[in-house]
């Protein structure tokens, strides 16, 4: 997640220079607005794909697709 933190603030300066590039009249406002979401939304999409690394990793992944047949044993015959 460091790593995706630095990307994340890379973005954010991305998005405010290509912005105030742009614009004419700029509004501090807008230009924490754009570094926020952009930066924001870099960090939830890294979130989001180490959870699914993560949990793929881990096995829960196969415990969805087990069906109830499946862990039923002799034992509880």
């Amino acid at each position: 997640m460091r790593w995706m933190s630095i990307v994340a603030i890379l973005a954010a300066v991305a998005a405010v220079y290509f912005v105030a590039r742009d614009e004419p009249e700029l509004k501090i406002h807008m230009l924490i607005a754009t570094a926020l979401g952009a930066g924001l939304s870099v960090l939830l999409g890294a979130l989001l794909m180490s959870l699914a690394f993560i949990s793929s990793g881990s096995g829960h992944d196969e415990e969805v697709h087990r069906t109830a047949e499946d862990t039923i044993s002799e034992n509880d015959l």
